[in-house]
């Protein structure tokens, strides 16, 4: 049995990524003819068909949606043996902010691989509305911070890209009330002001039922069927359904997360740190896709 080549799984989750193999090909430096090579080659080896076409995109097969999983796992263990042996060894201390909202896929997935990484290096992690982490990173009490995009006033690199979703109760209907309820953060937080402009111009009707800096507070109260809330797709929850323009709610302008530096974070450390939470942040896959 062959070993699996650690390049044609780089470019097959690339295509799984971006959904199509010309946009794949541009991130992977590759002609599309390439791509579709390396594809090939890594389907005959594996006796499976990993893609199925649909119009100008593609999709996983349930082979491919296998594979995925593995290849996340090789790659990233690749790239900590290279870091390992050839990486700078560095030590340090960073002070990390970021909301809530991301807590529960970036830790476990991004940090602790980085703390493998790195172990020299020590990751203090505030959790804090985005809001917040922009004004410690200005005073310099953060070194670096994840936050959503609408709130950083275009100060932050954007680093991920994420349809922002209305959603609810599966258990419960308060989307069908009169006077649909909603929890949602502070009036500083962009996802508000996105879902109330959005119903308004729908000419629904809406009150604030729950504010909420914190998304586990926000999402307690969607799961218990009190409110209607809205959440980027990689934060969707057991228990949460999506509401659709089916069920009467408009479309909702997408989301980005957002990285920044202080001004004084110019160490290789911090560097070193931001790219490897863009890599990790940039292959998370969104929980409904991850679940089919």
């Amino acid at each position: 049995m062959h070993a699996l080549d650690t390049d044609q799984l780089r470019t097959f989750l690339a295509i799984a990524e971006e959904g199509g193999f010309t946009k794949a090909a541009d991130r992977v430096h590759k002609t599309q003819s390439a791509v579709s090579m390396q594809i090939k080659k890594l389907e005959d080896q594996l006796g499976r068909t990993l893609f199925a076409r649909e119009g100008r995109s593609v999709r996983l097969t349930s082979d491919g949606q296998r594979l995925r999983d593995f290849a996340s796992r090789i790659l990233h263990l690749n790239d900590q043996a290279i870091a390992m042996f050839h990486g700078p060894d560095m030590v340090g201390q960073i002070r990390l902010g970021l909301p809530d909202d991301y807590v529960d896929r970036l830790l476990p997935k991004v940090l602790a691989s980085f703390d493998r990484a790195h172990p020299g290096i020590e990751i203090e992690v505030f959790c804090e509305s985005s809001t917040c982490v922009l004004k410690r990173i200005r005073e310099g009490r953060l070194d670096v911070g994840i936050l959503t995009q609408g709130d950083s006033q275009g100060l932050a690199r954007p680093i991920r890209r994420e349809q922002l979703l209305w959603v609810t109760s599966e258990s419960d209907c308060p989307h069908e009330r009169p006077v649909i309820p909603l929890a949602l953060g502070p009036q500083t937080c962009s996802w508000r002001t996105n879902a109330t402009r959005a119903l308004t111009a729908a000419g629904l009707d809406w009150r604030i039922a729950y504010t909420s800096a914190s998304a586990a507070g926000t999402a307690s109260a969607v799961c218990a069927g009190l409110a209607v809330s809205v959440m980027p797709e990689s934060g969707l929850k057991a228990g949460m359904r999506v509401l659709t323009e089916a069920d009467g709610f408009p479309m909702l302008d997408p989301c980005e997360v957002g990285f920044i530096r202080a001004d004084h974070s110019t160490a290789e450390i911090f560097s070193c740190i931001e790219d490897h939470i863009i890599r990790g942040i940039g292959n998370l896959i969104p929980l409904r896709e991850a679940a089919e």
